[in-house]
């Protein structure tokens, strides 16, 4: 009475579908694929391969140039339509 029976293992698939719905279930498969793959590369004590480690790209002094605010109303005002953002207490 095992999960030896294919008509079993079927069974149990489409019980998950009903539960987790259609959505749910490749993120769930992912997930788990995920944390399966980083428990064997602990146990292995290999680090990640060089695929999958994520070289930060250079920022784009250009964009970053056109995207500052522009000081062009007189007096240097700025936004007016944006109130003035209070300081956050929780913020030391």
């Amino acid at each position: 009475m095992g999960l030896d029976n294919p008509l079993h293992i079927a069974f149990l698939l489409i019980i998950a579908l009903l539960v987790f719905g259609a959505k749910r279930l490749p993120e769930m498969g992912r997930s788990l694929g995920a944390g399966m793959r980083g428990f064997k590369q602990t146990l292995s004590g290999e680090d990640a391969p060089a695929a999958l480690v994520a070289v930060p790209a250079p920022p784009d002094t250009a964009a970053q140039a056109s995207a500052a605010p522009s000081m062009s109303t007189p007096g240097g005002a700025g936004d007016v339509d944006q109130p003035a953002r209070e300081p956050d207490p929780l913020v030391a």
